[in-house]
This record gives C-alpha cells, sequence and structure tokens, in this order.
C-alpha cells in the first residue's frame, strides 16, 4: 500500500494517531523535559487544498471533528490545535505530527524527525522554522532513531512509516524491540494501518518479549478487504499509565462517528 499522507493528510487515521500522541507528549511533560524521536516525519503541515481533495479523505476525517459536539476530551485538544492553523475557520491547513509536536513543546523538550525523502525535508525544516526546540533531518528513520535514542534520556519515539515498502512492519518492529531493550524506560509509539488480521497478527508476533504492549485499533469496517484501509492502530510499547482509557475514547469516538455501521473501537494488551 502506497501511503503518501499529503494525498491522505486529515483523514481518520491522522485523528487516531495524533490524538494519541499528543497526550503522550503532555503525559511525559509532566514528569519533565521531553525527548520526541520521529522515524517518519512527512512534511509536518498539509495543504488540505492540495492534493487531498482528490482523496476527500479530510472531508470524512478533520471536517467531521470540527463540526462534532461529542468529541472526548482526547479529541478536543487536537480540534483545538487545528483550530489554532485555521482562526478563519475554514480548515485548510492540518498539521502533521512535527508541528503538532513542536507546537506542544516548550524549555528543555526537543523533537527531532527524521525524513529519507530530500524534498519532503526541505518541507520539514520550513515548517518547524518557528520552533526552537524542534530540528530534522534527512535519513532512513529506522536506522537514525537508534542512534539518536542513545542520546536521550526515556525517549518518546514515533514510529509512523508510509508503509510503501514490503519490509516496512518488519523493520518498525524491530526499531522498536531494539530501542526498548537498549532503553527500557522509552515509550514507542508506533502506527500501523488496519487492512487484514493475518498481516497484522504477523506484526504483532515480532513484538514479542518486547515489554508491555498497549493496542488500540479503530476498525471502521470488518478486515475483509485487504486492498482497502479498514481501519487503523496505535501500538503503543511500555504505554504509561491511562493510555488504555485515553486510546479507547479516540478509536471508540472514531470508529463510531466516522465508520460504518458496526465499526468499533477496542484496546487490549499483548
Amino acid at each position: 500500500m502506497n501511503y503518501r499522507h499529503s494525498f491522505h493528510a486529515g483523514n481518520f487515521a491522522d485523528l487516531v494517531k495524533h490524538a494519541l500522541v499528543l497526550w503522550l507528549v503532555k503525559g511525559r511533560q509532566a514528569s519533565g523535559p521531553v525527548a520526541v524521536l520521529d522515524t517518519h516525519a512527512g512534511a509536518g503541515l498539509y495543504d488540505l487544498h492540495g492534493d487531498a481533495t482528490r482523496s476527500r479523505e479530510a472531508e470524512a476525517g478533520v471536517a467531521r471533528l470540527m463540526t462534532a459536539t461529542d468529541l472526548p476530551a482526547s479529541l478536543q485538544v487536537l480540534a483545538a490545535e487545528v483550530q489554532a492553523l485555521n482562526p478563519d475557520g475554514d480548515v485548510r491547513w492540518y498539521p502533521g505530527s512535527p508541528v503538532l509536536i513542536a507546537r506542544a513543546l516548550a524549555g528543555d523538550d526537543r523533537y527531532l524527525g527524521f525524513e529519507m525523502v530530500e524534498a519532503v525535508q526541505a518541507l520539514l525544516a520550513d515548517a518547524l522554522a518557528p520552533f526552537p526546540e524542534a530540528d530534522s533531518a534527512t535519513a532512513d528513520g529506522y536506522g537514525a532513531v537508534i542512534a539518536a535514542a542513545a542520546d536521550a534520556d526515556a525517549p518518546l519515539i514515533l514510529i509512523d512509516p508510509p508503509f510503501e515498502r514490503a519490509d516496512d512492519y518488519l523493520r518498525a518492529a524491530e526499531t522498536a524491540v531494539a530501542l526498548v531493550r537498549a532503553d527500557p524506560g522509552a515509550t514507542v509509539a508506533i502506527w500501523t494501518p488496519l487492512k487484514d488480521l493475518e498481516t497484522f497478527d504477523g506484526f504483532l508476533r515480532r513484538l514479542d518479549g518486547a515489554g508491555p504492549v498497549l493496542v488500540a485499533e479503530a476498525r471502521l469496517r470488518p478486515l475483509t478487504d485487504p486492498m482497502k484501509m479498514n481501519g487503523c492502530a496505535m501500538v503503543v510499547v511500555n504505554p504509561p499509565a491511562g493510555t488504555d482509557a485515553v486510546g479507547a475514547e479516540i478509536c471508540t469516538w472514531v470508529a463510531t462517528a466516522l465508520g460504518d455501521a458496526g465499526g468499533r473501537g477496542e484496546v487490549w494488551r499483548l
């Protein structure tokens, strides 16, 4: 599955990922400075009047988020961030993980995002320019994040590949295991699409032995067509206290409000 983010920006999967990532960042800040590392940062900020108009996924995602009246607290935080970037009320700009995280940083907090495509990394650098606590680099994030994590104390790491390569599931799992073995205090949050159970189960099996693993799923429809993104999951290794409840409220709202009849959210542990 080729997942070009400018095409899909602001869709239901972004809402799940970004609401939970914001909560994780703010939770870490409560106990001191946080270092956030991002393996596949992307452009950082997306114009929903661009490529996203072709997929219309933002119309079924962030546009509905911004008009909803029943948002749980974690999604209200995300909606406030989107509103701040669109003060005139027209939801044109959608923040990717780098900008969302950078806007939340303060003091000794740090963010470092890796992006392998040079043209995209140039956009990322521009998006992060207003934020002195945030930086970016052109690199293969899977390898670069392990070296960067060695210089951080108990970092929060986001693994969010585009799943353009056949080995993305394998490399994401291997990277997560290597990170927590090197630093048992690290928290690793991995975003994955949900297409079919066999692919997802194989990915989860590779995390065996990594430590506590929480799986937060938003299934918009049954996992019967592997050619569709039928849902998404955030898999959190070493989840902090409270992640179960927050993951459940995010995934349940997204799946039931934006999914087909029978859409559901679920949180469980390996």
